[in-house]
């Protein structure tokens, strides 16, 4: 069965076909089961169900059961199954919206069950959660839906759970999405936390944590709303043209658009960007546009504030990359030489094969694998340009990784704010006199932006903080028009603003241990 493109809630073309290929039709009745809906036994239905709906779950368990990234293991089991077209713009949908989807599932399955949702095997919860979206959000006709759900039941899970599968799915079923968000959200002024939690699938700690992070940087907090709306929207695929190895002519050619923002981006429409010739060769990458921002403004946008020599560059917590690369093209020009610091060997590995096609055409990058903790005290004031993208709770990336927004804890934030504060600690020891450092972070939260870089400079008197929103509009594009940069010093993006990542960047001058920090 191949599943065929129609016009989903989210705005992504799917059109889905049922058992017997015909298309869905029938409305859905108000309050009651929709039309179509197969009352048959399980023993009735299906015993298999299709590949697409099998690698979705597959992909599931794996992030479920392993802590496996959505993003590394979903490709794979897509090529294993040989699943391509639409069928993997089916899976892709299903896999990933489920994942982001995954506390309104849950709250809806809640209602359709008579057990805690603790007491349902995980393996069998996933199931329901796949066939419950596909019900819910991708408007798979209802008894297509539930004749395929209890399908992939009986072939991962055993039989004996088809029937509670299927029983589940036949009371989810008998409403819509909007009506059953009417039974399970409470009203907004009773709960604001909770309505927003339920509304946009976040966990509560969450969505508290993001509109305090609105707040602390200037932005209106009742943004709230579209900052958790642009999280659950499937982020674009963003290239970054490696400097001086390939250009928009041969990225258009391969079917790329020019991107928003970044001078090196390039938009691609969807399929596997890793079947692009440039990409396939290390000439460019899969990178976002906020990420590659951040490391562009330490690149290109320090020309103005970096003091002489300038010959000697810094990439403190550089796996896997991708800003390394970008300080590598940019060090050619400049007569500089980039040292890659990561601390696991792994990780190391990537950086390499991130830079190997720039060294290849005269870059001179040299990898260290080492705690960049210890890096300041190895190498004191050596390096004139120190990028620190330390380690953090990542809820600047919850759009592209969707699955961490329910692995992480309140006490993730800090038990990483020591690190965050150590490596600012040791780029501030490894600059040079004069030197810049560029502080970044994939979140927004204040304990990991406007905190870290506040102590620093209490604890360094040696530090001065330079606006970083000039050094930012340094790596745009002539054509990017207008972009909100907020009031500054300091720029942070945001995913319902720019479409990006929510990157942080401070930009830090190093300056005689008399001066008193102040602001640029």
């Amino acid at each position: 069965m191949s599943e065929k493109p129609r016009k989903s809630r989210g705005g992504h073309t799917q059109r889905h076909r049922n058992d017997a290929g015909h298309e869905r039709s029938g409305s859905r009745g108000k309050g009651g089961p929709r039309k179509g809906y197969s009352r048959h036994r399980p023993s009735e239905r299906r015993r298999h169900t299709t590949p697409s709906r099998l690698a979705a779950y597959e992909a599931i368990r794996r992030v479920s059961s392993e802590d496996a990234y959505a993003n590394i293991v979903f490709p794979a089991v897509l090529r294993r199954h040989l699943i391509e077209g639409r069928d993997a713009a089916f899976a892709t949908e299903l896999f990933y919206g489920s994942l982001r989807a995954q506390g309104r599932l849950d709250a809806v399955l809640a209602q359709c069950v008579d057990r805690p949702l603790t007491k349902i095997e995980p393996a069998v919860l996933d199931v329901l959660r796949l066939g419950a979206y596909q019900m819910l959000d991708m408007e798979v006709a209802a008894h297509a839906a539930a004749s395929e759900t209890v399908g992939l039941a009986r072939e991962v899970t055993g039989a004996g759970s088809a029937s509670l599968v299927n029983a589940v799915l036949r009371r989810v079923g008998e409403r819509t999405r909007e009506q059953w968000l009417d039974i399970v959200v409470p009203l907004r002024d009773e709960n604001a936390d909770r309505f927003l939690s339920i509304t946009y699938s976040h966990p509560e700690w969450i969505v508290r944590a993001l509109r305090e992070a609105l707040k602390a940087h200037g932005r209106d907090p009742r943004e709230i709303d579209a900052l958790l709306a642009a999280q659950n929207e499937a982020p674009s695929v963003s290239l970054v043209m490696r400097p001086g190895l390939t250009d928009e002519n041969e990225l258009t050619r391969s079917g790329a658009t020019p991107g928003r923002w970044s001078l090196f981006s390039m938009a691609w429409p969807g399929g596997d960007p890793g079947q692009i010739p440039a990409v396939e060769e290390g000439r460019a990458a899969v990178q976002d546009e906020g990420s590659q921002l951040v490391a562009l403004a330490l690149a290109l946008g320090a020309d103005t504030l970096v003091s002489e020599p300038d010959h000697h560059w810094l990439d403190l917590c550089s796996g896997p990359g991708g800003k390394t690369a970008l300080l590598a093209g940019a060090s050619i020009t400049h007569d500089a030489e980039v040292m890659a610091v990561e601390l696991q060997e792994h990780r190391t590995r990537l950086v390499e094969r991130s830079v190997a096609t720039l060294v290849e055409a005269g870059a001179e990058v040299e990898t260290l694998t080492a705690d960049g903790r210890e890096v300041g005290q190895r190498f004191p004031e050596q390096f004139s340009r120190v990028l620190a993208d330390v380690p953090c709770s990542g809820l600047g990336a919850l759009r592209r990784r969707p699955e961490s927004r329910w692995r992480k804890k309140p006490g993730d934030l800090g038990g990483l704010a020591r690190l965050q504060r150590e490596l600012l600690d040791s780029a501030v020891q490894s600059a040079q006199v004069g030197g810049i450092i560029a502080y970044v972070t994939c979140s927004p939260h204040a304990n990991e932006t406007l905190l870290v870089v506040n102590e620093a400079q209490r604890r360094h008197k040696d530090l001065e903080v330079i606006d970083a929103r000039e050094a930012v509009r340094a790596g745009l594009r002539s054509d990017a028009g207008d972009i909100d940069l907020g009031d500054g010093p300091y720029v942070q993006l945001w995913p319902h603003v720019h479409g990006t990542d929510a990157m942080f960047l401070a930009l830090l001058r190093k300056t005689d241990a008399t001066t008193t920090s102040h602001v640029q």
